[in-house]
């Protein structure tokens, strides 16, 4: 049986949270590889994550939610998820999908949802992250959790910098997701094995 990815922070170790990246970001990149390369999932946020008997993240919804919803397909968008280029999901490329790609990361490395409201004042994840970093305070970006485990700092700016990459204004400056996969199977700790994906 598989379960739903929640920001549930004391449950979610560094290890934990680097395979849910891992098999999310191995699933993107095989939609994105299907049909020779014309599949675009259009709607990667954390409640379409799924994790398997090994805990790697699989991506869900893919195709269904425009058949089965009659509401239209820019509603069902969750804010603080879409690219700054989507008007509405029949827009959506892979570019896009790299974009909620690293949305995704941010909420694993923060613990925060997308769009947190805090005194009636909408604060977008991203906007935020990267306010954060330009302010050379980086540490700030991490969820408090993740602190406790020691000698995960250089991985967990490594995964920054991926999101970061991920989540560019300009959708021409966004990484394929074949880049995004080796690169997060890069950061050290995790034996990534051969785990499903998709």
């Amino acid at each position: 049986m598989q379960a739903e990815v929640r920001m549930v922070r004391s449950s979610l170790d560094w290890d934990s949270r680097l395979r849910i990246a891992i098999g999310a970001a191995r699933g993107i990149a095989h939609i994105h590889a299907q049909i020779g390369g014309k599949l675009i999932h259009g709607n990667i946020k954390a409640s379409n994550i799924f994790l398997n008997s090994q805990g790697y993240g699989c991506i869900s919804d893919i195709g269904l939610a425009t058949l089965m919803n009659p509401i239209s397909p820019s509603a069902m968008r969750i804010a603080g998820y879409r690219a700054p280029e989507v008007i509405d999901n029949r827009k959506a490329t892979h570019a896009s999908d790299v974009y909620n790609f690293g949305v995704l990361l941010f909420e694993l490395l923060t613990g925060k949802s997308p769009a947190n409201t805090r005194s009636e004042e909408v604060v977008n994840l991203v906007r935020w992250v990267n306010s954060v970093v330009r302010e050379e305070w980086t540490a700030e970006v991490f969820d408090v959790e993740l602190l406790r485990y020691p000698n995960i700092e250089e991985e967990m700016v490594e995964m920054l910098q991926i999101g970061l990459a991920c989540a560019a204004r300009i959708p021409d400056h966004r990484p394929k997701m074949r880049d995004v996969v080796r690169k997060v199977e890069e950061i050290p700790r995790v034996n990534t094995g051969n785990g499903p994906s998709n």
